[in-house]
């Protein structure tokens, strides 16, 4: 059986087929989900604000104007969203600076870690160390392969921009993977 188009499935939706968004979100649940959970990381909230992503872009569907793909325009709802979320729940939030995350990682190494099931599961934990703009873009590059320009419409910014966060997240990646894996880091960037 060959895969729709979300074009094809955004058609039929707007032609009053609205069973045929639940192909959407059943494509797309898990990335937006992890796109949240890297700047909300309380699986509650991740799940409330998921939901409100995708009734937010179902509401919106007749706006959507296919200049981009619709994964990026669902990326930016998703974005947005969970900025705006934490900005209601958590008006004194502040992003920690670099040297407390540098503590907190050279902290985490010196514990013995216990063996991972996965790749993913060692990958995953070491982006979590990254600060949630970092693990967000990391996130949007690798996981849900958007490009720089898809990237700089989700989050807002400019391609020039996304390219330099892009390259210090990857630097903040690889050090999080240095220390705390050493020698064994080898295993984390075989292709």
């Amino acid at each position: 059986m060959q895969q729709l188009h979300d074009a094809d499935i955004i058609k039929s939706v707007l032609q009053g087929n609205k069973a045929a968004y639940a192909i959407l979100v059943e494509r797309y649940q898990s990335y937006v989900f992890t796109i949240i959970n890297r700047l909300i990381p309380i699986r509650e909230e991740t799940e409330d604000v998921s939901q409100e992503v995708f009734v937010k872009a179902y509401l919106s569907l007749a706006g959507f104007k296919g200049s981009s793909k619709f994964s990026t325009w669902l990326y930016s709802i998703a974005h947005t969203t969970a900025i705006s979320h934490l900005r209601k729940s958590r008006p004194d939030v502040v992003f920690a600076e670099e040297n407390t995350i540098a503590a907190y990682t050279d902290s985490k190494a010196n514990i013995q870690h216990p063996h991972y099931n996965s790749l993913r599961v060692a990958v995953n934990n070491c982006i979590k160390q990254l600060p949630p703009d970092d693990a967000e873009i990391i996130t949007l590059f690798y996981l849900a392969e958007q490009t720089i320009e898809e990237i700089a419409i989700i989050m807002q910014l400019e391609a020039n921009n996304v390219k330099v966060k892009l390259h210090r997240a990857r630097q903040k990646l690889k050090d999080i993977v240095d220390r705390a894996y050493g020698q064994e880091k080898e295993l984390l960037y075989r292709n």
